[in-house]
């Protein structure tokens, strides 16, 4: 047999050379490989349009009553849409602790003084239905979405009249209320239930819900609050039945319709809410009184109460935005829409109830304006002679007796309007309402008003009057 030839050195350290050369390629093309992949997965997770947020939900009721129904869910998974964002950015994971417990019933309103007229009838109206932040009742997240995001809230703020300073008076205010918030998330010693809704109404109307970093904790704990004042009370809302309650019945159910309507919405929970939502709106819809108003006592007789009916027809404008059925709804808004209408004067303005006169209230005359604009759309008859009264009577004087209350029901019933109405209004009240709030926060009651609970009250009354410009709830409905 032949031998076999062997290399030369030099041929041996060419080929050492060789093998160095490809195990070292053979390393830079893993490693690129391995970038390449990671890349992939990093851009495929930045693709994802949405996250979940676990949140640990603490709910402890009061000892008391053993029958009452325990709240279930001790762990809910939330699931967050990336638009519309929640004021001041993400929604981080957070563990909330809330206890409750509750009182009860709220304001009567009454007229204001009469100086100059603003306003001309003539400029009324827009050309069209669209109306402005009061005045757009529309799906979620779109009507929401834009002042869920601080800075096309604040773009819609500027196109309808309110100013930068609008907005850091309404946050202001949202922060005095979290600092005087009491540990079972509720507010006030009187009228508990209604004063919670109206504040809760406030932090909604902000867009603020449980899974908001700055304002979370305080909007979980009062919707607690009061589901559990309606677990306790079969839906009822109230603290103590003894009590003219039926203000604060209306009040809380409000708020806890829009409340579902968020959670539905963003995709959070919150245990047994859906169920106090019915029992409550349906409690509302089994109790009207045989000439279609409510009272300071629910249920029979015949008595008009313009003011008690006005927020129960704003709960069952927010109760068919849930999107729930409630059998006769319709039936029982007509029934009180038209016992409104019975209480008007004919020169346009809202009296408690028939009979009281060729006069009106201005309080009334607002809150009437403003369910007929809800319910029936802004180009309503009655709505527009209400509007003529207003325009010649209403008033903002803060420092000489100005009603918050009737400014709450006009101020959404002027930006609902539109036009040369709105700007008059908006000229007349907006830089009042802010140079007379406290360092605080808080709004003080205005010299003269004998219509006011408290600067908790005022203050919430206040806060939404500046949250007009961009706020979800109410409105005209399209």
């Amino acid at each position: 047999m032949g031998e076999h030839a062997k290399p030369t050195p030099e041929a041996q350290a060419r080929m050492a050379a060789q093998r160095r050369a490809a195990s070292i390629s053979s390393v830079v093309v893993a490693l690129l490989i391995m970038f390449f992949v990671g890349l992939l997965l990093f851009l495929i997770n930045l693709a994802v349009d949405s996250r979940e947020i676990s949140m640990e939900v603490s709910y402890v009721r009061p000892p008391g009553n053993e029958e009452e129904e325990q709240a279930s869910l001790s762990r809910t998974k939330v699931e967050v849409a990336r638009k519309p964002t929640p004021p001041g950015g993400g929604a981080p994971s957070r563990v909330i602790s809330a206890m409750t417990s509750s009182s009860v019933a709220v304001p009567i309103a009454v007229e204001a003084s009469i100086d100059q007229t603003f306003g001309l009838s003539e400029d009324f109206g827009l050309d069209d239905d669209s109306g402005f932040g009061g005045g757009n009742f529309g799906n979620l997240p779109g009507g929401a979405g834009k002042r869920c995001n601080a800075d096309d809230r604040l773009k819609r703020l500027l196109a309808t009249g309110g100013n930068p300073a609008c907005e850091t008076a309404v946050l202001k205010a949202l922060r005095y209320l979290k600092k005087q918030q009491q540990k079972d998330g509720s507010w006030n010693e009187k009228y508990r239930v209604g004063i919670t809704g109206l504040a809760l109404l406030a932090y909604l109307g902000h867009c603020e819900t449980p899974i908001s970093p700055d304002f979370g904790e305080s909007v979980f704990a009062a919707t607690v609050y009061l589901v559990d004042r309606g677990m306790k009370n079969k839906g009822r809302l109230f603290d103590d039945p003894k009590t003219h309650w039926c203000y604060e019945h209306a009040i809380a159910t409000y708020a806890l319709c829009e409340s579902h309507l968020f959670s539905r919405s963003f995709g959070y929970q919150i245990p047994n809410l859906e169920t106090v939502v019915r029992q409550a709106v349906e409690w509302i819809i089994d109790s009207q009184n045989n000439v279609g108003s409510w009272g300071y006592q629910y249920g029979g007789g015949g008595r008009y109460d313009t003011s008690i009916t006005a927020w129960h027809l704003q709960a069952l404008k927010a109760a068919k935005a849930t999107g729930m059925k409630f059998p006769r709804i319709d039936e029982v808004i007509q029934k009180g829409l038209t016992s409104l209408v019975e209480a008007q004067a004919a020169n346009g303005g809202f009296a408690y109830q028939p009979g009281q006169g060729n006069t009106g209230h201005l309080p009334l005359t607002g809150a009437g304006v403003l369910c007929l604009q809800q319910h029936r759309g802004k180009r309503d008859f009655d709505a527009r002679q209400g509007l003529t009264y207003i325009a010649e009577n209403s008033r903002f004087h803060f420092k000489k007796g100005a009603n918050l209350y009737e400014h709450y029901y006009v101020s959404q019933a002027a930006i609902n309007e539109g036009g040369g109405f709105w700007k008059s209004y908006n000229k007349m009240f907006r830089d009042q309402l802010l140079e007379n709030q406290h360092a605080d926060g808080s709004w003080p009651n205005p010299p003269g008003n004998r219509h006011s609970e408290g600067t908790i009250y005022n203050t919430c009354l206040a806060t939404l009057m500046l949250e007009v410009y961009y706020r979800y709830l109410p409105g005209t409905g399209q």
